[in-house]
């Protein structure tokens, strides 16, 4: 331990305050009084987002300990997604949100530091008692009394306020990158419009196809759960192709055999370079144009895959169209809508797109390029500064 730190449990140094509960029959569509769920602590910044708010009506009395206080941090306290349980937002001002009986606020005493804890429940050391909580299979409920006993590093109060201080400057850095790659996302769907116009209303004048004329439209071999492997070839699911558009690292959990690999790859049932591969449920729509080295397979029905796309289109314009906001929303739009939103192959089929000249889509795949590069460096730098911070947190809390 470090000279002048000492450990103590979070009962020791903090109060924990339960959320508010409430009938169903208490909501509305719209009222003052408004109400944090656990859907609004974004599970990769750890932050607050003010995405589907929940309003109870304008007569509830909401106590004021119910409501969300300053230098405090907001936790998810029970939820059906395990890896969601325990994350966490601080709270850096008094905010007149009240915060739903699954959640919960830890309110630090005067010898600790609201945004220190917030930083120790990021940290590897809060994951693994979380980990130690659940005996090693996740939780889907957290207890008062289990966050009580969590032991935690507790330096002299000056010290907690360099940790915030270096930590946050590292943060920030990271958050203003990743606005860097929001404002190229930006740019590229600027070029979109001014070179091709909307695609939807189509007032270029463009000629349009189905998209079953342009390219082949179908999707992966079924695999059986039984020839899944825990070793071999990549099989990708949706949120593993969604990381692989996204730059991020992918670490598949289902693998298939390399000679069952190679079966399909002869007889032509493996994607090639510059095919395109779409997600189709759940998340809909997002795009990944397949690389020279890629060895992968995916799931079948999850995913769709485009593939002898002829030489009317390019496939950097079809990803670009597929992102575009407007188009997005009406594919969207169209989906299927059960459990979990999804597309057929045969509506993707069947879906008519602008065709514009291939030589402005050259030209528009010429600048998407030069802002891809750029992304990228951006993104490299993101991960440097990433390993710093985490270097950094394990340095203070390990």
């Amino acid at each position: 331990m470090k000279e002048g730190w000492e450990y103590k449990k979070l009962g020791a140094v903090a109060d924990f305050y339960r959320g508010l509960t409430y009938k169903r029959e208490d909501e509305v569509d719209s009222s003052d009084n408004c109400v944090l769920r656990s859907n609004n602590i974004d599970l990769e910044s750890m932050s607050l987002n003010f995405n589907e708010l929940k309003y109870i009506k304008q007569d509830f009395i909401i106590p004021e300990e119910k409501k969300l206080k300053a230098n405090s941090v907001f936790v998810c306290m029970s939820n059906g997604s395990k890896q969601h349980v325990g994350k966490v937002a601080y709270i850096k001002d008094n905010m007149d949100y009240a915060f739903g009986g699954f959640m919960g606020l830890i309110v630090p005493k005067r010898v600790i530091e609201g945004k220190y804890i917030y930083y120790i429940c990021r940290s590897s050391l809060y994951r693994q008692f979380l980990t130690q909580i659940g005996n090693g299979i996740g939780i889907t409920n957290l207890r008062f009394s289990d966050l009580n006993n969590f032991s935690l590093p507790i330096p002299p109060l000056s010290e907690q306020q360099h940790i915030v201080e270096e930590l946050d400057l590292l943060s920030s850095i990271i958050e203003k990158k990743k606005a860097q790659l929001n404002e190229l996302d930006n740019l590229a769907q600027s070029l979109f419009y001014e070179m091709f116009g909307n695609p939807i209303s189509n007032e270029k004048g463009w000629d349009k196809n189905v998209l079953n004329e342009v390219a082949k439209v179908t999707s992966s071999k079924r695999i059986l759960q039984s020839e899944w492997q825990e070793a071999g070839i990549p099989f990708y699911k949706v949120a593993d192709i969604v990381n692989l558009i996204n730059g991020e690292c992918v670490t598949p959990l289902t693998f298939i055999k390399e000679t069952t690999y190679n079966e399909l790859k002869s007889n032509g049932l493996v994607p090639k370079a510059n095919d395109v591969l779409i997600t189709s449920r759940g998340t809909i729509g997002q795009c990944y144009i397949v690389k020279e080295h890629d060895s992968f397979y995916f799931q079948d029905g999850m995913i769709t895959w485009l593939s002898n796309i002829n030489s009317l289109i390019s496939p950097t314009f079809l990803v670009a169209l597929f992102a575009n906001d407007v188009f997005s929303d009406s594919l969207k739009h169209s989906a299927n809508s059960s459990t979990v939103a999804y597309i057929s192959i045969k509506q993707l089929s069947n879906m008519k797109i602008p065709i514009p000249p291939l030589t402005l889509q050259q030209q528009f795949a010429s600048k998407i390029e030069a802002i891809e590069h750029q992304k990228e460096l951006i993104k490299q730098s993101i991960k440097e500064v990433e390993t710093l911070f985490n270097s950094r947190m394990d340095y203070y809390f390990n």
